[in-house]
């Protein structure tokens, strides 16, 4: 079997081993998914076998299957979870948390680290933001986005008409990606320390079930979409991740290095598509942002 075969097995099984962890029973399966899988070739014994398939309601997309396949391979499960109460969907979210701030997946990231950063925001949040990883001033304090971009996206949130505590801030990474020999700067994280960590925050988008994800810059955006085509052409351009409207913008950093009114203005035009996405009332004063007299 192909290793990404065995790839898509292993992130099926975590995801239905979560969904387990949190209650759920049951999972409704399209009668032709069961079809096909009846006659697709087992996994070889080393291997963990699936005891149930993850379908989708509605279809989720699907790419083209490798020459000779008898199926086409769901790029990504989307499992229709039961409503939780507020009670249980509080204590798996803790429960969540609980195990990503002992997660040690990541060695070289474990070990440097001073916090794991987990996230912060409303568990009810219609809008959840999503950056690529903690900095210097995250990992001190073990929140999202505190520093100065953090500053910066905190009042494009009440620019919008919200606060920060109404919305959700996560990052694909939990922990600040380690710098050997550097006592400062920031690196990029790495294909395989995404695919890594993704884990966990699915599960919170699968708990939060916000009504609109933004990825804040290119990384952001590689490490949900796997597109690396370049965040200036896909900004302002909707997509969609796990069922949900995703809208990808640029970093909050990237307009602390770029004083562009232009630059400003293509962000904001973003936020007014989310918002206009959420049906949220927006006044002209709004709509008028950075643009030139």
């Amino acid at each position: 079997m192909s290793d990404e075969y065995h790839q898509l097995l292993d992130a099926a099984i975590q995801h239905l081993e979560g969904l387990k962890a949190r209650g759920v029973r049951f999972v409704p399966v399209q009668p032709e998914h069961l079809a096909a899988l009846a006659g697709a070739p087992r996994p070889v014994a080393s291997r963990p076998a699936m005891a149930t398939a993850v379908a989708a309601a509605p279809k989720p997309s699907e790419r083209a299957a490798p020459a000779g396949a008898l199926f086409s391979v769901p790029v990504e499960p989307v499992v229709v979870l039961p409503a939780l109460s507020p009670e249980a969907k509080a204590a798996a979210f803790e429960d969540l948390r609980a195990r990503a701030m002992v997660c040690v997946k990541c060695p070289n990231l474990a070990s440097s680290r001073k916090n794991v950063v987990f996230g912060v925001g409303s568990i009810d949040a219609e809008l959840m933001f999503v950056g690529e990883a903690p900095g210097a001033d995250e990992d001190e304090q073990g929140e999202p986005f505190v520093g100065k971009a953090g500053q910066l996206l905190t009042k494009i949130i009440q620019t919008m008409g919200l606060q920060r505590g109404q919305v959700y801030i996560g990052n694909i990474l939990k922990c600040r990606p380690d710098t050997p020999g550097e006592s400062a700067g920031n690196r990029k994280p790495t294909p395989a320390e995404m695919q890594t960590c993704i884990p966990y925050l699915h599960e919170q988008i699968d708990l939060i079930r916000p009504k609109v994800l933004v990825a804040l810059g290119g990384t952001a955006v590689e490490g949900l979409l796997g597109k690396t085509v370049g965040i200036t052409k896909l900004r302002g351009q909707w997509q969609t991740y796990r069922n949900i409207p995703l809208m990808p913008t640029y970093h909050p950093a990237y307009l602390l290095r770029n004083q562009a009114l232009s630059e400003k203005r293509r962000v904001w035009e973003d936020m007014l598509s989310v918002m206009e996405k959420l049906n949220m009332p927006i006044s002209e004063k709004q709509r008028s942002f950075f643009l030139r007299a």
